[in-house]
């Protein structure tokens, strides 16, 4: 018998990974949306099998209520409507001791370390007093319907809820009206605002020409195009955003914090963890328009050096507009496991030829026998970048007395890992938008020779069960450089 739709009673035991908590019933695991640990509630199948290790459920009756339960404040959260957001059912400070539940539990399970993680509040907007975990979020993607209206998607499904207003979208946004307008021919709009209060539109079109609704004339809009760019309609294609003392441009869809006080805090926390000395060389992987290249680069001065990597394209000439101005800085346009690889492959070989011990000075030379210099140094910021399409690392070596990564949902994985800890850099500062991924993550560094030795933790996704974490990282026999 298909399980899908039956009511089961359960008692809610813990919060999972993912936005659910997890309870049993007839000894089989349970998946429950919009519940709370120590709850009984009555739910509702929604996936799953008769042979399944586990289901799927929405809590659809709460029996016996968590004292950390709230009346949701969108219309939309509940069973069975968006899946934009996971526990505006708790209050915000139950929120935050959930995440900081499931980030030390993955660590524990997946990392083999125990850790007393608390997740510190992040404020939208420094001038309101109320902390209700809403409007702060800076970047939304609306799908569009069948009927053309703008909504957000069930969850795990591609149906279309169509709304009014999004809660958690920052003030800005919503000033936008996205919602309040039919979209023909368009399959998904990103609305955005940035730091400097600048607003964009960008359209994913489902046919060659669409008929855009008109929108204020202080709206940017764009349209995308094949392989990612992006076709202005109204003003410019990009934002400028304010962090770390600087403004960033940011192109189309590109990638940026969407909380508003993320940028700074991370910027923060990263230097507090890995302690940046003048005159020590950088790498800062997946590093986008550079937001943490500029604190870093300021921080090691100019007989320092800092080597970014980045694979989209748009964000390399971001990066390279942003940084142009500052000499210690080169960035590097290219996958970066691949580049990772191809520098230690390159590297081997001149070891094995004697040419050295395999290491650079900070602006990009050889530390070989002798002292002779590379040909060509290192190429700086805003330089013509060389080669098509696979990176041009060229002769720029990729060592590191730090390093600092903020990679993808999926983490960073074993050869990159492997590869950092190659360089034995003395520490290494670790974003993570994933605490699953950061936990297989520190595994890894692990069986290298790095422990975790600091932790920090944020809610920049308030109502969700996204949490960003900031590791820092250090070889556990304190022999770094070697």
């Amino acid at each position: 018998m298909d399980p899908v739709g039956t009511q089961i009673v359960v008692d809610v035991e813990r919060v999972g990974h993912g936005g659910f908590c997890v309870a049993r019933h007839e000894g089989r695991a349970v998946f429950v949306r919009h519940s709370l640990p120590g709850e009984r509630v009555r739910a509702v199948v929604t996936e799953g099998t008769e042979d399944a290790r586990y289901w799927r459920a929405d809590a659809v009756e709460v029996l016996s209520a968590s004292p950390d339960r709230v009346q949701p404040p969108c219309p939309y959260a509940g069973p069975g409507r968006c899946g934009g957001c996971d526990w505006q059912h708790a209050s915000v400070s139950a929120q935050r001791r959930l995440k900081a539940a499931v980030v030390a539990e993955q660590l524990s399970r997946m990392a083999g370390v125990d850790w007393d993680v608390q997740v510190e509040p992040v404020r939208a907007d420094p001038a309101r007093a109320d902390d209700d975990g809403l409007g702060w979020r800076t970047r939304v993607t609306y799908a569009v319907d069948a009927q053309d209206r703008p909504g957000l998607r069930r969850h795990r499904s591609h149906e279309v809820v169509p709304i009014d207003e999004c809660l958690i979208a920052h003030p800005d946004v919503r000033s936008i009206g996205v919602e309040r307008r039919r979209w023909p021919g368009v399959e998904s709009v990103e609305a955005i605002t940035s730091g400097t209060g600048e607003r964009l539109v960008i359209a994913d079109p489902g046919q060659l020409e669409v008929d855009l609704p008109d929108l204020p004339e202080d709206v940017s809009v764009a349209v995308t195009r094949d392989r990612g760019g992006v076709t202005p309609v109204q003003g410019r294609p990009e934002v400028t955003e304010r962090a770390g003392g600087r403004r960033w441009r940011v192109s189309g869809s590109g990638f940026w914090q969407v909380h508003p006080g993320a940028a700074d805090t991370l910027n923060r926390a990263v230097l507090d963890a890995v302690r940046p000395q003048s005159g020590e060389r950088v790498l800062d992987l997946y590093s986008g328009v550079g937001l943490f290249v500029g604190a870093l680069a300021e921080s090691v001065g100019p007989t320092g050096q800092v080597i970014a990597v980045e694979g989209d394209r748009r964000a390399v000439d971001d990066a390279r507009h942003n940084l142009a101005d500052l000499s210690n800085v080169t960035v590097l346009s290219g996958h970066v496991e691949r580049l990772l690889v191809r520098d230690s492959n390159t590297r081997g070989a001149n070891d094995d030829d004697g040419d050295g011990d395999g290491r650079s000075d900070a602006s990009g030379h050889d530390r070989a026998r002798g002292g002779g210099r590379r040909r060509g140094g290192a190429r700086r910021a805003g330089q013509p970048r060389g080669g098509r399409g696979g990176g041009d690392a060229g002769h720029v070596r990729l060592d590191a007395d730090l390093v600092v990564l903020d990679p993808p949902r999926a983490g960073a994985k074993l050869t990159v890992v492997a590869e950092i800890a190659r360089r034995r850099p003395r520490a290494v500062g670790y974003v993570a938008c994933d605490p699953a991924a950061l936990a297989r993550d520190v595994a890894a560094f692990a069986s290298h020779g790095y422990q975790l030795t600091g932790l920090r933790a944020f809610d920049l996704f308030p109502m969700t069960h996204h949490v960003e974490c900031v590791a820092l990282l250090e070889p556990q026999d304190g022999n770094a450089g070697g």
